[in-house]
């Protein structure tokens, strides 16, 4: 009754074309009226000390800095800088895009303010060069999924949010993984470069860069470094909590645009806009996934399905291959944060509870969400990518183009099962 109940709320709900907010706050309100003797008032206490939490308020922090990093045109120096670093490398400014998504993911946070900030500069200089155009969209959509991974990262913060996870910790555990999908990405750049040099101009004056111009490029970006330095750096030496990193990095950030930036007043008050705006629709859907965690939890729904493993004798890998595999069908069909919001209330409980590390955990969920961001029909950073191109490519070829990424992000998450140190070891070694 109460599998019945769940699923056909949530799916007349969604059909009525609901936000996913309150599709997720009404079954949850449905359940808790009838299966839990009409405790709704528990879900209302359950919001209210979620919203109060001090580290949720470093999301929003975040999204504005990620807004005034992209409006400022910072974004543009760091690629200017880092472009000369690759020069030599087969395939050049691809290897660049992944280099500037991972630095831009340092600042940003998020998945679109980076395949946004990237596409934007990267797409008319590479058109206008030569460069394959499959090649080049496939880079800027797969590199703009290290937004997500990269701290800070705002699936991280959400998803230590709601499983009370140490934030700290996953923004450490997700440095690694994030630097050696990043790697992942330029290495089957390099191999399909020197397979096929028609993918990337070869352009002699590039090759005569002298070392100490590209020195002095690195250099020119100090900055940025400074502004990284004090979110996470502030961070990783117990300086400041992730919510004081954020507040020093939107001011840092600020500081920046003005300085050394292009931005104004006006594109400042826009930048608050977005924020606000964008902070909304997250935050109308954690209510609701609060809510819905709340009813289930009352009733012992994971409990329950651990123990029902248990009794099949199922190994807990088969279970995380499960669960895996409905996070990639599941992304075909809702936004990232969305669907982890979405399921963390049966996920994180059901496989903490097999003995996965919380924060290992939070790493792969988050590659999960990667996934599902450029995996049609709904992956944005597809559709970010395909406005980039003022629609020159089609959502269907940037698709396939993404494929080898794609592949990689999966690879990826079985790396990290099979090695799962590459999570833990600066967490464990720095806390």
């Amino acid at each position: 009754m109460f599998w019945t109940t769940l699923l056909s709320t949530l799916i007349a709900t969604a059909a009525s074309s609901a936000p996913l907010g309150a599709a997720l706050g009404l079954t949850g309100l449905i359940i808790l009226q009838f299966f839990v003797n009409g405790a709704t008032s528990l879900a209302l206490n359950a919001v209210w000390n979620v919203l109060n939490e001090f580290t949720l308020s470093a999301i929003p922090l975040f999204i504005i800095m990620g807004e005034v990093m992209l409006a400022s045109g910072v974004s543009q120096r760091i690629y200017a800088a880092l472009s000369t670093v690759f020069n030599r490398v087969p395939g050049n400014l691809l290897h660049t895009n992944i280099a500037v998504c991972t630095v831009f993911g340092a600042i940003s946070g998020s998945s679109l303010s980076t395949a946004a900030a990237v596409g934007s500069v990267a797409y008319p200089e590479m058109r206008q060069r030569g460069y394959d155009r499959r090649m080049v969209v496939g880079s800027l959509a797969g590199g703009g999924t290290l937004g997500l991974l990269i701290p800070p990262s705002l699936s991280l913060l959400i998803y230590g949010s709601l499983t009370e996870t140490s934030i700290g910790q996953l923004f450490l555990g997700g440095i690694i993984p994030g630097l050696l999908i990043a790697l992942c990405f330029m290495g089957y750049i390099l191999v399909r470069c020197l397979k096929d040099r028609s993918l990337y101009p070869v352009e002699p004056e590039q090759l005569e860069i002298p070392f100490l111009q590209m020195l002095k490029s690195l250099l020119s970006i100090w900055p940025v470094a400074g502004l990284v330095f004090a979110v996470m750096g502030t961070i990783v030496l117990g300086i400041a909590t992730p919510t004081e990193a954020a507040g020093v990095g939107v001011v840092s950030a600020i500081a920046l645009g003005f300085i050394w930036g292009d931005l104004t007043l006006h594109k400042l008050v826009d930048c608050f806009r977005h924020a606000a705006i964008t902070y909304g629709s997250i935050g109308f859907v954690v209510v609701g996934a609060v809510i819905l965690a709340q009813s289930i939890s009352i009733l012992g729904v994971p409990q329950a399905l651990i123990e029902a493993i248990e009794e099949l004798g199922w190994d807990r890998y088969w279970v995380l291959l499960m669960v895996i595999l409905c996070y990639v069908l599941l992304g075909c069909l809702f936004d990232g944060l969305s669907l982890m919001v979405m399921t963390l209330p049966i996920v994180f409980p059901l496989l903490t509870g097999l003995g996965f590390d919380p924060i290992w955990l939070g790493v792969v969920v988050t590659i999960l969400i990667e996934i599902g961001q450029v995996t049609p029909p709904v992956g944005l950073n597809l559709s970010v990518i395909v406005a980039v191109t003022n629609h020159e490519i089609g959502l269907g070829k940037t698709a396939l183009a993404t494929v080898p990424y794609w592949l990689l992000l999966l690879l990826g998450i079985l790396l990290l099962t099979l090695f799962p140190d590459l999570v833990l070891y600066l967490p464990q070694n720095h806390f």
